[in-house]
């Protein structure tokens, strides 16, 4: 980003990279991946081995335990799992990261993609909306459902093990369920909405949701440049797509309302972090051209860094949002969490603008 001050960049980088590690963690969680995606990347970006030390440990930690693999598994951070065994030249790393692909392909598909939850953690709305009879009934008994967020975790993944392995069975995955998410949550607008219930096939839920957003932009943007996918392959067309509309749809100061039609659903930081990360992704990958997406990608990100505190932590994230039937739901959920979802895409995004 040439009009932006490097020296500043690299300095909120200095800061807010270790952060990172104070932040807690699960194995794993919604949200976790971008924190591990982060530390790697801030290691070359900085030149510092703390970071892909604490995150190469963990993935050490995860690949030796003794516990079978849990739904939960499907949030791991499978391609920053994949990058630090081609890295490290870590076989066992890599037959692990091989062992939960074949977990997270054993789950059964709703349409083309597989199923996130067998009992979808749906809650109602924040806000205190009433719900239609038929949506109570939907809480009562949460169905199966799959969720935007799992756009960034899994496609990607096999995308990663098909570049590495050179396996073609992990290129059709990758595609499948990339293209899955594509037709069952992607609208005409270009925004995606949040989730799919089993059961409930003319209907999606969730739309608009900003983070939301994010999570589908890395995704598409990682799977095209993990596989060099053409500028005219359906994934790389949704991810212009999405960017179109979000950069027809920011706000003058850079940011995005948590609901992205929503003005009045107020703002949350996170959506510009990933904002400013894909778009300066597109960008190098040729997906997108001339000034209009940099200048929004700048916009972004000096919105994200305005909001960054004298230690580099990024305040004012919201809490894991769960899902709910209701778009006003999404307004309401508690904000101003210091949180590897915020956090990560904050870094990313820096060393995107730095390199």
């Amino acid at each position: 980003m040439d009009t932006m001050n490097h020296d500043a960049l690299r300095a909120l980088l200095q800061k807010a990279a270790p952060q990172l590690m104070e932040l807690e963690y699960e194995t794993w969680n919604f949200g976790d991946s971008t924190g591990f995606e982060a530390m790697i990347r801030s290691a070359d970006t900085l030149n510092s081995e703390d970071f892909r030390n604490f995150a190469y440990g963990w993935f050490r930690s995860w690949a030796t335990r003794a516990q079978p693999y849990e739904r939960l598994d499907c949030t791991a951070p499978g391609l920053a799992i994949v990058l630090a065994a081609e890295r490290e030249k870590n076989q066992s790393l890599l037959d692990a990261a091989l062992g939960l692909a074949g977990f997270l392909t054993s789950r059964r598909k709703i349409g083309a993609v597989y199923e996130t939850w067998e009992r979808s953690p749906l809650m109602a709305p924040y806000g205190g909306e009433e719900l239609p009879d038929e949506e109570k009934a939907i809480l009562d008994s949460p169905p199966g459902g799959f969720f935007v967020d799992c756009l960034h975790f899994d496609p990607p993944f096999f995308a990663a093990l098909a570049r590495v392995t050179g396996d073609e069975r992990w290129r059709q995955e990758a595609l499948e369920q990339a293209e899955g998410y594509i037709r069952a949550l992607q609208k005409p607008s270009g925004l995606f909405d949040h989730f799919v219930l089993d059961g409930w096939p003319d209907r999606t839920f969730g739309p608009g949701w900003g983070r939301g957003q994010g999570w589908a932009l890395l995704g598409l943007v990682d799977v095209v440049e993990q596989l060099h996918l053409d500028s005219d392959h359906e994934v790389a067309r949704s991810a212009v797509s999405l960017i179109d509309a979000m950069v027809t749809l920011q706000s003058s100061d850079g940011s995005w309302p948590v609901v992205i039609t929503d003005p009045e659903s107020g703002e949350e930081p996170s959506t510009a972090a990933f904002m400013a990360t894909g778009f300066l992704r597109a960008l190098k990958l040729g997906l997108v051209s001339g000034d209009e997406v940099a200048q929004s990608a700048e916009r972004a990100l000096e919105s994200v860094m305005s909001q960054c505190d004298d230690q580099g932590l990024l305040s004012g994230v919201s809490r894991a949002v769960m899902a709910c039937t209701r778009a006003s739901h999404y307004g309401h959920v508690p904000r101003g969490f210091n949180v590897p979802w915020g956090q990560g895409p904050l870094v990313l995004a820096l060393c995107e603008a730095l390199e």
